[in-house]
């Protein structure tokens, strides 16, 4: 992953309406080069990050800068940006053509050839008014808007909602080459198998806060919590593995033990082989939906917080 600028930054963000904190003191950055899956669940603060990005909203405390400035204030930065909202929301009689032609006008230039091409791979017919098309068409309209001017910066909310297999893989496979070329893409899904597809780092956030410092899906599995399965030649005691460094939990039947881990293996594994012929080794729903899942409990820490 080619880090070589930093093209999306949050420093300290926060967002208040009213008594309720969105997000909170938030500190964010993504590189030239980069995808970013930003995951959390509805009323997590991933939308409103996202609008305080692109200067849809103003922030209560902290800044938000993209590709070095505020988008709110610089049109010709605003050009050089895809965004891809939620829920898109157009005029019900414009069909998909138009509207590409529409914003080709904004952003300088009409883009024919690669809004053609775009609209081949995601199988769109874009003659249809939008609002005769499916919720999954809609979406595929909303991307080739997103990305048919080859954007340095990629903002994509929920991209792939109610999309096809199909589309959806095709559309993964555009995000990433859009990486490759050196754009930074920031995306939030609820479908965890497409970051460990294409995501080069995994911010999750709950509250408005950073669960875990981003990093990247190995560095968040090996340090979330997860299980080890271990099956040995004989029985052996679950107390083999008590004060072991890192192993929070331990059960056994017959042969095998399962160990819940907190942190590298590596202290478990040598206190395996100190207490038995181990035959197999492997992971027990060791995923990237296990790591949210564990990171997201009610008792995970959130760093910086609060006591």
């Amino acid at each position: 992953m080619p880090m070589c600028g930093v093209m999306i930054k949050a420093e300290g963000l926060t967002k208040r309406f009213g008594t309720v904190t969105a997000v909170d003191e938030l500190d964010l950055t993504v590189g030239a080069g980069e995808v970013l899956g930003f995951l959390g669940p509805n009323g997590a603060g991933k939308t409103t990050t996202m609008r305080l990005l692109l200067g849809f909203l103003r922030p209560t405390a902290g800044t938000a800068t993209v590709l070095g400035g505020r988008l709110a204030h610089d049109p010709a930065l605003r050009r050089r940006v895809g965004y891809l909202p939620g829920d898109l929301r157009v005029d019900p009689g414009l069909t998909g053509a138009g509207l590409f032609t529409y914003f080709g006008r904004l952003r300088g230039g009409p883009a024919r050839a690669r809004v053609a091409d775009l609209v081949a791979r995601l199988g769109l017919d874009p003659a249809l008014r939008f609002g005769r098309l499916s919720k999954g068409n809609r979406q595929k309209v909303g991307i080739v808007q997103a990305l048919c001017h080859d954007p340095d910066v990629l903002i994509l909310d929920e991209p792939t909602s109610g999309l096809d297999p199909l589309a959806q893989r095709e559309f993964l496979t555009l995000v990433r080459a859009a990486a490759d070329r050196g754009a930074a893409v920031l995306f939030s899904t609820h479908v965890l198998s497409e970051v460990e597809r294409i995501a080069d780092r995994v911010a999750i956030i709950r509250a408005g806060r950073l669960v875990r410092e981003p990093a990247s899906i190995d560095e968040t599995l090996c340090h979330a919590r997860r299980r080890l399965e271990l099956v040995f030649a004989t029985r052996v005691p679950v107390e083999s593995f008590d004060g072991v460094r890192g192993v929070v939990g331990a059960d056994a039947e017959d042969r095998s033990v399962i160990l819940t881990l907190d942190g590298p293996v590596g202290p478990a594994l040598r206190a395996a082989v100190e207490a038995g012929t181990v035959l197999r080794v492997g992971p027990v729903g060791d995923d990237l939906e296990d790591v949210f899942l564990s990171l997201y409990h009610p008792a995970a820490r959130v760093d910086g917080a609060r006591s």
